[in-house]
């Protein structure tokens, strides 16, 4: 009789940025993102209420990989389950590198589009107060398309540098040891 082993990886949580989708020389497609997880825990002295955040690799293939490039946007909640892998490869200058990442199985999107863009406390609202909210946001939503093109424009330009701002951040945060997939040749 064969021994049985798991191995099985379930996450809920928070992507840190916008997937990146590619394909590989062959055509199959492969779609990598990140996703942050939270953990809150009060020390057994008793003293204040600590978090910390796991940053996770998350990688999918062939139609799950379209899926998710079409489907996530950076601060999205999702659950994705997988298995985890590490890889091993040789830099051209001959050092040998590892990464551990989850590749996805299955991905389940947790929020609405507009649940995403939403500040926290607008998220804490009572659910009698959710109603005047919905139709708050869409009178919002109407008087934003009235805005002219100008302003569409430097609100693309803002959103433009805050992404390259979190890109640069995301990119100290991965060279401190970590190698980023697009570093690997498929």
């Amino acid at each position: 009789m064969s021994a049985r082993s798991l191995n099985k990886v379930m996450l809920i949580g928070n992507l840190t940025k916008d997937p990146e989708l590619r394909y590989t020389p062959s055509g199959t497609a492969v779609c990598s993102f990140r996703l942050a997880t939270n953990r809150s825990w009060t020390p057994s002295d008793g003293s204040e209420r600590k978090e910390e955040t796991e940053f996770h690799r998350i990688v999918s293939w062939n139609k799950l990989a379209e899926l998710c490039s079409q489907l996530l946007t950076k601060g999205r909640k999702v659950y994705v389950e997988g298995r985890l892998q590490t890889r091993s490869w040789d830099t051209p200058e001959g050092e040998k590198r590892y990464a551990t990442e989850v590749v996805a199985e299955d991905m389940v999107v947790l929020d609405s589009r507009r649940s995403a863009e939403t500040s926290d406390d607008e998220s804490h609202v009572a659910s009698s107060d959710q109603e005047a909210n919905k139709e708050d946001k869409a009178q919002t939503e109407e008087t934003k398309k009235d805005k002219n093109k100008d302003d569409k424009k430097d609100e693309k330009e803002e959103d433009k540098k805050d992404k390259k701002k979190d890109k640069e951040d995301e990119k100290e945060k991965e060279d401190e040891g970590e190698i980023d997939i697009d570093d690997i040749p498929f």
